[in-house]
Parts: structure tokens; C-alpha cells; sequence
């Protein structure tokens, strides 16, 4: 093996206008090696993985690959050097078969049929010598996604990549699908390969690089063997802070049952049924987690829950029916019966972006006597409201006239979980609620989660990160193909067996292939589109 690193970044600088993404970073990825990247968001690991990739040019700063400087304007420069990534939103072309993914763009000549002929020889011996394995024929929308994955991995080493960057590769994974992802990685590393791993989540770090750099405002802060390190140290160096890693909370002191949801049916437009007969309660003072893959029927929840989608069945709040006919079935309703939504999307359905941070902490609460003088909008209360919420949950920066885009995707949330959690409500529904957001702000977010149980409100949480429902449930709830899977408490049961019920497996004594468990995933991602 070659001394020389297989990636050597020296004096890196970007910058976007008065932003400084990048500012002189170095490093260096030896061969063979799997290192991780990590950062709070705006640290700059994305600017910098593009500068890599050729999506950016740096404003200055020299690049080596396998010790040869090497000047990557574009992408196809970057497949020249060796180099490919998969991105964490695939790019493929779902009515395309596999096989026609892995060789678009790489094609060989105008005549296609020698290249498809070249890429399926090719593609059996690469699925057998990295355990890839998939079915070259298979149309992109029939596969689940960890399938999917593959597929953009092939791509990568179809165009003979020896240098793989992966950006938050496990966030659309099961644990089952996440574990099978990193044997392939550990095998690609055992034949050489070499893998840059962007991701948020320390444990992951911890389990499968050799070496993890940190960044934080734009800068590297440190390079360290990740087996001389620690989640809390890795931590720290991210926030600049100590950082408590683990949800500080006393056991639960369940009241009365605040919402009780007995077959509830939702069909999409297309007449697909999404929800098929769930059965829940939630009680005051108690945090429901909702866990699953995500398609399988928790949006559909949300959304009927908080007014946003019809459905049928009987549903409660406080002893008191809601109307899921549609003629009641909106928002605005839900709120004046203590049902505050804190909603999965928080750019496409929590904010509007173009409106000022105080607009949009009045959105669904304008009719609040506080904020009106007479007919008209008081703006000034609002916006003095909007300045007091924003100290509390400490956005920064604290400008109720910053318009929402320009605040970090961490402050966005605070911003929404402020609207929300302040109209002190007896049911809040929350989903994702630490979706692409910084640990900093991930531990304050669960901190206002856990207080808002404390004083006796009824919780229900919807979130893909098994850590995060694990942390902050008093009772779990497993969703698959929508229908509830099971109830466990956090205490009696782990992420295997929460993992097999996410796969719409039940019987979790038995031992199950990872076959086993994608046929069911990829079962889900046909009914999504509707096959």
C-alpha cells in the first residue's frame, strides 16, 4: 500500500459573498480507510466534499490524489481522478432498470447494446466481489432504497472510483438495511477502496472509521484515530461546548388519556390506503414515540391528527370527538382544541420563507386577541411576542424581521417549536423534530420536548432516528405499511427488535436475513407509488 494519502486537501478557502465556508483547510485520507467527516450544520463538510467532487472550485488551495496534484473543475473530473460520491438524495432515473442507471452517462459509444451487454458482465462481477448484489433488470421505483443505495454505489465503482464519498448515507435506512451498508463498506475498505463518511450521527463514527475529522464554522478543529476518542469528545469539538449526549429526563407520571385514536383509516388521492385501522392513545404527561421507516403511514398520522388530511374512525381529545369528515377538518380548529403540530417539514409546511420570522410566528394564532387591535393586525405586539419567544428558545440571530430563509435550518425549527410549544397545548404532535439539525440544538430541542411532558401535556412524536425515539419515548409505538406493529417501553426492548417490527416483522424471536427484511421494506416503496 502506498504511503502517499489517497486524498490530500492543502489550504482549502471558499467563500459565498460575506460567508466563509471553507477557510485553509487541510487534510488528509490515507488508503484503505474509511475517515468521517462531521460538523454541526454550516460547518462547511458539504462545501468542501463539493470543492472535492468538482461541484465548487476553491477559491484557493491545491487538491492531491494518490500524491499528484490534481485540478478537479467538474464532476467528470472527478470520475477521471478515481473519485465518486453518493449523494444523500439519489440521483437516479426511477422508470430506469438498474442496469441503465449504472451505465447513463458512461456510456461507451452511440451504440447502446454493447454497452448494456459490457455493464451486465461488469455489474456480476462487481455485485460478487463487493456483495452488492441486486437485479440488474429491476426498475428503480420497485426497489427499496437501501437497494437503491447500491445502485449509486455500483455507479461509483462502475466508472471505477477508488475514492467514495458518502453523504449521510443511512438516513433513509432501517438499522437492519444500515448494518448491511456498512459490511459492504467494510469490505470495500478491505480491498483497498477508500471512503470519505459525512454523517451526524457519533455513533456510527465510533463503529465503522478508522479516522474522523472535525469542522466547525467553516474550519478544521481537529483530525483524530477514532479509537483514541469519544462521542462526548467529538462532541464538544463540533459545538465548542460540553454537549449532553443523553435525553436528562424522570420517569414519566402518565395522567389521564388526552388523545385516543381507535381504526383510523386514511386512502391517499390515488385511493391507496395509507392508515388501516391504527389504535393509539396518549396519555397526559407521557411522550408516545411513533417509529418506522419512513412511507409507512406516520405522515398520514400527522397530517389527519392536525387537520391536514381526512380519514374515518373515531378520534378523541380530552373525551371530546374531532370531526374527520372534512367539514371541521382543518388547522385552525385543531388549535382551538389544544392541538399544537410542530409538522415534519418545517420549510415546506411550518414556515413561509419569504416572510419575516414575526409573520410567521402569528401564522395560525392571528386570531389571538393579543395580537389584534381591533380589526387590524397588531404588527408591533407581534413582533414584541416574536422577540421574547426567540430569547426563550434562544434563535439566533434574534431578528423577528429576518426573513425565515435566512435563518440555519436548527433555527427554523426553534422558530416553529416556539409558535407551537408556547400556546401551551395539551397535545402536541411533532415530527422529525431534530431532522437536519445541529447536536447543539438537538439537545435544546429535546429539552423543550421533555419540559412540555413534565407539565402534564400529552406528547406524540414521530422521528426516523431510532436513538431519538429510543431517548425521549415513555412508550414506543412501531408503524409499518400503516398499521401499528406493536407497543414496547424503551426500557424492555432494543433497536433489533424495533428494527425487525419497522420491517413488518413480528415474530422477533426467529432469526431473520436481511433479504428477508428489504423484500418487506421494498413491499412499502411499491404501495408509496402506488403498484
Amino acid at each position: 500500500m502506498t504511503s502517499d494519502p489517497a486524498i490530500e486537501l492543502k489550504g482549502i478557502s471558499k467563500a459565498f459573498g460575506p460567508v466563509q465556508a471553507n477557510k485553509d483547510i487541510s487534510i488528509r485520507v490515507m488508503p484503505g480507510t474509511i475517515h468521517g467527516i462531521i460538523g454541526e450544520n454550516g460547518a462547511g463538510k458539504s462545501t468542501l466534499m463539493s470543492i472535492l467532487y468538482g461541484f465548487y472550485k476553491a477559491d484557493k488551495g491545491e487538491i492531491f490524489v494518490a500524491g499528484k496534484k490534481t485540478n478537479i473543475t467538474d464532476s467528470q473530473a472527478a470520475i477521471a481522478a478515481g473519485i465518486g460520491m453518493v449523494f444523500q438524495h439519489f440521483k437516479l432515473v426511477e422508470n430506469f432498470t438498474v442496469l441503465e442507471n449504472v451505465i447513463l452517462g458512461a456510456e461507451d459509444g452511440r451504440l447502446l447494446k454493447p454497452s448494456i451487454a459490457k455493464a451486465r458482465r461488469t455489474l456480476v462481477e462487481l455485485a460478487e466481489d463487493y456483495g452488492l448484489n441486486v437485479e440488474p433488470d429491476a426498475l428503480v421505483q420497485d426497489i427499496g432504497v437501501g437497494m437503491q443505495q447500491r445502485v449509486e454505489i455500483l455507479k461509483a465503482l462502475y466508472r471505477q472510483a477508488d475514492i467514495l464519498i458518502l453523504d449521510e448515507p443511512t438516513g433513509v435506512l432501517t438499522p437492519a438495511e444500515a448494518d448491511q451498508l456498512f459490511r459492504i463498506l467494510d469490505r470495500l475498505r478491505a480491498e483497498g477502496k477508500t471512503i470519505i463518511l459525512i454523517t451526524h450521527k457519533l455513533r456510527e463514527i465510533m463503529d465503522i472509521t478508522d479516522t474522523v475529522s472535525v469542522m466547525r464554522r467553516g474550519e478544521m478543529t481537529a483530525t483524530v484515530k477514532t479509537s483514541e476518542t469519544s462521542p462526548a469528545e467529538l462532541a464538544e469539538l463540533m459545538v465548542g461546548r460540553k454537549v449532553l449526549l443523553r435525553v436528562d429526563k424522570t420517569p414519566a407520571k402518565p395522567g389521564p388519556v388526552v388523545l385516543d385514536v381507535q381504526n383510523l383509516h386514511v386512502k391517499d388521492e390515488k385511493g391507496v390506503e395509507r392508515l388501516r385501522g391504527i389504535d393509539l392513545q396518549v396519555h397526559a404527561g407521557e411522550i408516545l414515540g411513533i417509529a418506522g421507516v419512513a412511507g409507512n403511514g406516520q405522515s398520514e398520522l400527522l397530517e389527519v391528527l392536525g387537520g391536514y388530511a381526512d380519514g374515518t374512525g373515531t378520534i378523541t381529545v380530552n373525551g371530546e370527538s374531532i370531526d374527520l369528515s372534512g367539514a371541521k377538518s382543518d388547522g385552525q380548529s385543531r388549535r382551538a382544541r389544544g392541538i399544537a403540530h410542530v409538522p415534519e417539514d418545517r420549510q415546506r409546511e411550518g414556515l413561509i420563507m419569504d416572510f419575516h420570522a414575526w409573520e410567521n410566528v402569528a401564522f395560525g394564532y392571528h386570531n389571538d386577541p393579543s395580537y389584534r387591535s381591533g380589526i387590524l393586525m397588531d404588527n408591533a405586539a407581534i413582533r414584541a411576542d416574536t422577540e421574547g419567544k426567540m430569547a426563550r428558545f434562544d434563535v439566533r440571530p434574534p431578528d423577528p424581521k429576518l426573513a425565515a430563509k435566512n435563518f440555519s435550518g436548527g433555527n427554523q425549527q426553534k422558530i416553529v417549536l416556539a409558535r407551537e410549544i408556547e400556546r401551551n397545548p395539551d397535545l402536541l404532535l411533532i415530527g422529525q423534530p431534530t431532522r437536519g439539525v445541529d447536536i447543539g440544538a438537538i439537545e435544546f430541542i429535546h429539552q423543550q420536548i421533555v419540559a412540555l411532558r413534565d407539565k402534564g401535556k400529552a406528547v406524540l412524536l414521530v422521528s426516523v432516528e431510532l436513538d431519538e425515539i429510543m431517548a425521549l419515548s415513555d412508550r414506543i409505538a412501531v408503524m409499518f405499511d400503516g398499521q401499528i406493529m406493536g407497543e414496547r417501553l424503551p426500557s424492555e426492548t432494543d433497536e433489533k427488535e424495533l428494527g425487525l417490527l419497522m420491517a413488518g416483522i413480528t415474530d422477533t424471536g426467529a432469526e431473520h436475513s436481511v433479504a428477508e427484511v428489504q423484500g418487506n421494506l421494498a413491499h412499502v416503496h411499491a404501495a408509496e407509488k402506488g403498484v
